[in-house]
């Protein structure tokens, strides 16, 4: 049949305030119009992030009435680390209580004012780990990941070329190289495996270790099935171990392709720095068999890990986001294509043309989703990556607009609300206005800067 149905049942439902439009023009005004600062009870539909926002399976939530809840040696973890290992092939697993952590803790051990760590692209807590070391971030993504109009089917590629050249002149400095599977600043695109491959090669051959941001891992598995020729026939867990069988090491968000609310992990080979790891652990997370998580939480992760990779819920879950996409393709608006896995990005530079990127297009258009129709979605440019370490301002690759969908929450229904409030703003992009920055902290500035419109 041609219509991709949801793999699951829905057994508990939770209410969604519905709010006029007046209420919500004053309230993303109070809100400085920055919608972190929104209640959650003011969103009608919340496209924010799929992070830590899945709808856990039965199964899951029966896994957290049998999490052990000991100090030290809990069985949980240890149900936890077997389920991580079947598809990660990794000698030490420490888990942490969510990505970022993991991430603090790898560059605290590898990272110094000297140093610089490449990626395809770098995602926001990413880069402000490694900078708060002092060290440089560098994005090396094939020149197609910054054509939002592309049809490239893996724009999350690393530049291979760019990279044996940052390594030929500079591997002293680099101790370690990252890939971000698939690639969220990106628009949420695919790496292959022949890049994955590539990618190690070249690591290799100047004794650099290969760590994978590996958030959406199952994800971009099964875009590899779907596009790279030679794995077509192959089963989503036996390319999950395919992929992390050239790497040394992962950072790992389970609130993403672990379908938990919270979780990560820090997964890693050599032996010294898995010592120093587990030393900070316990100074910042908690005991190594726990790393700031419940034992229920743990079930939980080691439960999700079995779900992911199932190719049922992958392709329904990669439809229902292509359904998204395409539907907003069709009234005009464009998109980062091909459509992602987790989210539609929306190129705000190329609907907004009279907003210049450091007047924030992304964040005019995600302010109006929400006047428009109660929708929070993320604004991925200028305003996320246009500060500078030294304080300077300088334009995004691209303005983009994420529209995250949260695993297994919404139905078609509540999409189709979304497309029918495009077709609103798509009548009058010429009146939505440019947007300053009022107030803003050193780092990480989106979460908490207060904006103002231009014209006010």
């Amino acid at each position: 049949m041609d219509t991709i149905i949801e793999p699951f049942r829905i057994k508990s439902v939770e209410p969604i305030r519905l709010t006029s439009r007046a209420e919500r023009e004053s309230l993303i005004e109070e809100a400085h119009y920055n919608l972190f600062n929104l209640d959650a009870d003011d969103v009608m539909i919340d496209l924010l992030t799929d992070s830590g926002t899945a709808a856990m399976s039965a199964a899951q939530w029966g896994g957290l009435m049998q999490g052990d809840e000991s100090y030290a040696g809990s069985s949980s973890y240890h149900r936890f680390e077997a389920a991580v290992r079947e598809l990660m092939l990794f000698e030490h697993i420490i888990p942490t209580h969510q990505g970022r952590a993991a991430e603090r803790i790898l560059m605290g051990i590898v990272a110094d004012e000297d140093a610089i760590i490449p990626n395809n692209t770098h995602f926001d807590t990413t880069r402000a780990n490694i900078e708060a070391t002092g060290a440089e971030a560098v994005d090396l993504v094939i020149e197609e990941g910054h054509d939002p109009a592309n049809m490239h089917p893996f724009k999350g590629n690393m530049d291979v070329d760019r990279l044996d050249d940052l390594l030929q002149d500079k591997a002293d400095r680099i101790p370690m190289v990252m890939c971000t599977i698939t690639n969220n600043s990106g628009g949420g695109q695919p790496v292959s495996l022949a890049n994955l491959k590539a990618i190690k090669a070249v690591c290799g051959a100047h004794d650099v270790p290969l760590f994978l941001d590996a958030c959406r891992f199952a994800e971009n598995a099964y875009f590899i099935k779907m596009r790279e020729d030679a794995y077509a026939d192959w089963s989503v867990p036996d390319i999950v171990r395919e992929m992390f069988s050239h790497a040394d090491g992962m950072t790992m968000s389970a609130k993403k392709d672990a379908l938990v609310n919270i979780g990560g992990w820090l997964a890693l080979n050599d032996n010294a720095w898995a010592e120093a790891a587990r030393n900070q652990l316990i100074l910042t997370e908690g005991f190594p068999t726990y790393g700031g998580l419940a034992g229920r939480d743990l079930e939980a992760i080691a439960q999700g890990l079995k779900e992911i990779v199932r190719e049922d819920y992958l392709a329904y879950r990669m439809a229902s986001t292509r359904y998204l996409g395409q539907a907003l393709t069709e009234l005009g608006v464009p998109v980062v294509r091909p459509i992602g896995g987790h989210a539609v990005y929306i190129d705000a530079k190329t609907l907004l043309p009279h907003i210049p990127p450091l007047q924030y297009p992304g964040q005019a258009l995600a302010v109006a989703l929400y006047e428009t129709g109660g929708i929070r979605g993320c604004e991925i440019g200028s305003v996320m990556f246009g500060r500078q370490p030294d304080g300077s301002e300088e334009p995004a690759a691209m303005e983009l607009v994420r529209l995250a969908i949260p695993r297994r929450v919404y139905t078609q229904s509540h999409i189709d609300y979304v497309i029918e409030c495009f077709e609103d703003i798509v009548e009058r992009t010429r009146d939505l206005p440019s947007y300053t920055i009022t107030h803003e902290p050193e780092q990480l500035r989106h979460f908490t800067a207060h904006f103002a419109p231009m014209d006010a």
